[in-house]
């Protein structure tokens, strides 16, 4: 097996063959060179880089779309089947990233779009302050995503909308951070966003490799929560300064510091449903509903008399209703058809 703190100062592509067996990642988390003239990134976002490591490894336009088909067909090769992967991309390139994905047999899951602050600068068109991230995974193995492992099923926030729906949402608001007078590389992502990520798609112990580690935020991160973590960098400045930071971070530094959900006390989540429940369900909505008229008051008192979230009750009270009124329309039908009979036409009303 793998281990953690293998990290290598060379180019991911070759680095995979040699190194990495197939079907041996957990999880995949990498932000890619953006092929826009990296080197001169601090020209479009007004900034200082006084205080940036030099040695940024771009890759040039010409080559895009071949340096991904290569990068990415070798990260689809060492997921495991189930294995989770997140690309951080620009828009200029992205088209090449999607077709090389496309050629794989990693399968889209979702198209997450992550609003920064410090977009980039213009004078003559709308401010750019978006990147895309691209959710994939391996088919043929269980996929690991941990629905509630930042916000319970059924916590909600000062206007009652849902907690856990609204961090699942597929577009993320999340500031860059900002480090002044500290040595950092040209592009690095937020703790919270890596965080996030890893929460979701990994368990303690999994490992995560990032093909690009720039900064190795990935892999500070997944050892503060306690993964395994590996990659490649193929500047040595950067290499060379980070290797050593990424050696400080203590593994499970990280896990005291999240929230932990509020786990459901409901008896009945998550169980199956059977015909008898349902019809018993439809009827108590039935005469919930006459009684109070208010939905959100039937479904409160339903969630407490039978044990189970408000999600999965509407969903069977919708199921039921759908049901009801289909029965009822064929048998409106059916008797307009017998009153049609007895007319004397003999025909069905179609």
């Amino acid at each position: 097996m793998l281990q953690e703190g293998q990290f290598y100062n060379e180019d991911c592509i070759e680095g995979c063959k040699r190194r990495i067996p197939g079907d041996s990642v957990d999880l995949i988390i990498t932000d890619p060179p953006y092929g826009i003239d990296g080197d001169r990134l601090h020209k479009h976002y007004n900034r200082k880089e006084g205080f940036v490591l030099d040695g940024y490894v771009e890759v040039p336009a010409d080559e895009y779309a071949d340096f991904s088909m290569a990068w990415i067909q070798q990260a689809a090769r060492i997921l495991r089947p189930g294995g989770s992967i997140y690309i951080v991309s620009g828009y200029t390139n992205l088209i090449h990233i999607l077709n090389a994905l496309r050629a794989t047999c990693l399968k889209e899951v979702n198209h997450i779009i992550w609003k920064y602050n410090f977009g980039v600068f213009t004078k003559r068109k709308y401010i750019s302050s978006h990147y895309h991230i691209l959710y994939y995974v391996k088919p043929g193995g269980r996929v690991t995503f941990n629905t509630h492992s930042r916000y319970g099923a059924d916590e909600r926030d000062d206007d009652h909308g849902s907690l856990n729906y609204r961090d699942r949402e597929d577009v993320w608001i999340i500031n860059r951070e900002y480090k002044p007078g500290q040595r950092k590389n040209k592009n690095e992502l937020p703790k919270q966003l890596l965080i996030k990520l890893i929460q979701y798609s990994s368990n303690e112990g999994d490992l995560v490799c990032d093909l690009f580690l720039g900064s190795f935020s990935t892999a500070k991160v997944a050892i503060g929560l306690n993964r395994r973590a590996m990659g490649f960098e193929k500047s040595k400045v950067a290499f060379d300064y980070q290797i050593d930071q990424v050696s400080k971070v203590e593994p499970g530094s990280l896990l005291p510091s999240l929230r932990s959900p509020q786990q459901s006390k409901l008896p009945n989540q998550g169980r199956p449903w059977t015909e008898a429940e349902k019809q018993r369900l439809w009827q108590r909505y039935q005469s919930l509903i006459r009684m109070h008229r208010v939905k959100k008051k039937v479904i409160k008192l339903l969630t407490e008399e039978f044990g189970r979230g408000r999600f999965a009750l509407s969903k069977v009270i919708h199921e039921m209703h759908g049901a009801a009124t289909e029965e009822e329309q064929h048998s409106t039908v059916e008797r307009s058809g017998e009153l049609v009979y007895r007319s004397g036409r003999h025909s069905q009303i179609p």
